[in-house]
């Protein structure tokens, strides 16, 4: 074996280790390819990321997949799960219907040395010349798919607007795409999981860990060698996530560089969603499905874990068919396929369902305007004039809907607008859309990491107010993040929230609730001990949090917030509501 690069027949496969690819400028990245053991030219399909192509599964995430294999058998069936990997297809699933798996590791990350700064252009130029590369080998016949879960489908938003010549199709598997609103900044506020996430889940398997870090099930070497590279050595070939997330305060072309250009992608997507990632993925599945220029384009929106449908034979079947269908022009019937498949979340199973567009053509708006008198949310408008106060930074307050008479279903974004002031030059909010039971229990689901998520969520910091009005919808307020607009302290402000798309059927006689917070959302039962691959126990948000002292300063966002009603200022929350079908 040279610098890990040799080739095994085995489980029914020829695998080629550590391929190089090389850069324009010099840097050498290793790839796995996993193809049929017959000699022939195969569609690719491919990922690009920095989870160490050779460390397995179990091994890196191990609560995750103790958890997806114990209650999805489907899962393990039909493999031996030797090659599972974080957030790729095995290739025990693909390689048997003609298909080429190839892995390869980023810059800087697993086999791959190099300077790592995660979704860097750089980055994404790498990915656009190993799409090429593969096109050109003589095991391939020229068309290439990718394919993945979050990092591995966030930069595919990226490299298809860049249009390699050979891309065929993507398939984005819970990928967020706008770096500022989607990952980093929600509402202007800071998140702190890109630093935490950076810290357990990249930098644990950066190039140069060698004998420090993970071993191979696979191949018995190094998941991030062969080098073993000193702390400064590493140090000194990557970038501080974290730190840079705190400096780029605005959406400034730092952001800008890394987020994609929706309009100039034209190849066939398959964008697939779930309901409950809030805080990190679903707004760039549904942004995208919406944006992209290609008339080729498909929505899919699941429940459950974040990494679990992906690998079911749900998701397997739905990725061959639009793999197949593209990439080997089958005729199987993908031509057919609705634009939108949604699994409509009832508070204890789903139903799937096929619609023509999103948002739904047939949502009716509807406004539940805030009342101050018993914290009402009703359909009447209040008139009579009255304010609301709470601590700034604490739980807020909440409003109710009286007990639903009938099932109601809320399916698609949700925006709200609320008259406030505050004591000092600024505030946080954090609303929370909530479904309580007639015993004024809350419904909570499992969602994409935290198993108590609320029904929907958004945030806002009000001196990030300002509306880009070519891009805000009625139901899906944009802002600009270019410049602050300070609170004077006393005076009111209107305020447009978006709140991230949901779908929930709620039972007859449950309410709805609002929640207007001054900090994250808690949940009232008792934390989770949260994933193995995570920092902290999950308290209702997952790792979603947003308490950066430096980002939020008691002297600024820890004063009184007051919420200004009636008096012809509007103050509600608009949802949309899907007519019952017969």
């Amino acid at each position: 074996m040279i610098n890990g690069q040799k080739t095994e027949y085995r489980d029914g496969m020829r695998i080629d280790w550590d391929v190089p690819i090389p850069m324009e400028d010099g840097v050498i990245l290793r790839c796995d390819i996993f193809r049929p053991e017959e000699d022939g030219e195969y569609p690719v399909i491919m990922s690009y990321g920095p989870y160490g192509k050779w460390l397995h599964f179990e091994d890196g995430y191990k609560s995750a997949w103790d958890r997806m294999t114990t209650k999805h058998p489907d899962v393990v069936a039909g493999s031996t799960n030797k090659y599972q990997s974080w957030e790729v297809v095995d290739p025990e699933k693909f390689v048997p219907h003609g298909y080429a798996c190839v892995r390869v590791d980023s810059r800087g990350a697993g086999r791959s040395p190099g300077y790592m700064e995660v979704w860097s252009p750089r980055e994404a130029q790498d990915y656009y010349n190993c799409i090429e590369w593969a096109a050109e080998q003589d095991w391939c016949d020229g068309k290439i798919g990718l394919n993945g879960i979050s990092y591995y489908a966030t930069n595919q938003w990226q490299v298809a607007a860049m249009n390699p010549p050979h891309l065929t199709a993507i398939c984005i598997w819970e990928g967020f795409a706008d770096f500022y609103r989607d990952c980093t900044h929600h509402g202007g506020i800071l998140c702190t999981f890109v630093a935490n996430w950076y810290d357990m889940q990249v930098k644990s398997v950066q190039y140069g860990l060698g004998e420090n870090g993970y071993r191979s099930r696979l191949t018995g070497g190094w998941v991030s060698g062969p080098e073993s590279l000193t702390s400064e050595e590493r140090g000194s070939a990557r970038f501080d996530f974290g730190q840079v997330a705190r400096a780029h305060a605005m959406d400034d072309e730092y952001w800008k560089a890394r987020t994609p250009d929706f309009s100039k992608i034209t190849v066939p997507v398959l964008s697939s969603g779930n309901w409950g990632g809030q805080g990190l993925h679903p707004r760039g599945n549904f942004e995208g499905f919406s944006n992209v220029s290609s008339k080729d384009k498909w929505l899919e929106v699941h429940g459950i874990e974040h990494w679990t449908e992906f690998y079911t034979d749900y998701g397997i079947d739905l990725q061959l068919r639009f793999f197949n269908h593209f990439l080997k022009g089958e005729k199987n019937g993908w031509d057919q396929q609705p634009k939108v498949q949604l699994q409509v979340r009832h508070v204890d199973h789903f139903v799937e369902r096929h619609e023509d567009a999103w948002p739904l053509p047939s949502t009716q708006w509807t406004k539940y305007h805030l009342g101050a008198k018993g914290h009402t949310l009703s359909q009447d408008e209040t008139s009579q004039g009255s304010q609301v106060s709470f601590k700034a930074l604490g739980d807020g307050v909440t409003f109710l809907t009286e007990p639903l008479e009938a099932d109601t279903e809320l399916t698609g974004p949700i925006a709200a607008r609320l008259n406030i002031s505050s004591s000092t030059e600024d505030a946080d909010f954090f609303l929370v859309v909530r479904v309580l039971t007639p015993n004024l229990e809350e419904v909570v689901f499992q969602g994409a990491l935290d198993p108590n998520t609320p029904v929907a969520q958004g945030w806002l910091r009000a001196s990030h107010r300002k509306l880009d009005t070519q891009k805000s919808e009625p139901y899906r307020p944009y802002h600009t993040h270019d410049e602050k607009q300070p609170l004077t302290p006393g005076e009111v402000y209107e305020l447009d929230i978006e709140i991230w798309p949901t779908c929930i059927v709620v039972p007859a006689g449950c309410r709805i609730a609002l929640s207007v917070r001054g900090r994250d959302y808690v949940y009232p039962g008792p934390p989770d001990a949260g994933l193995s691959n995570m920092k902290n126990k999950f308290t209702g948000v997952g790792p979603f949090l947003h308490d950066d002292p430096v980002d939020r300063p008691i002297e600024i966002f820890g004063g009184t917030t007051t919420l200004h009603l009636g008096e012809g200022k509007e103050n509600w929350v608009m949802l949309p509501v899907i007519p019952a079908r017969k």
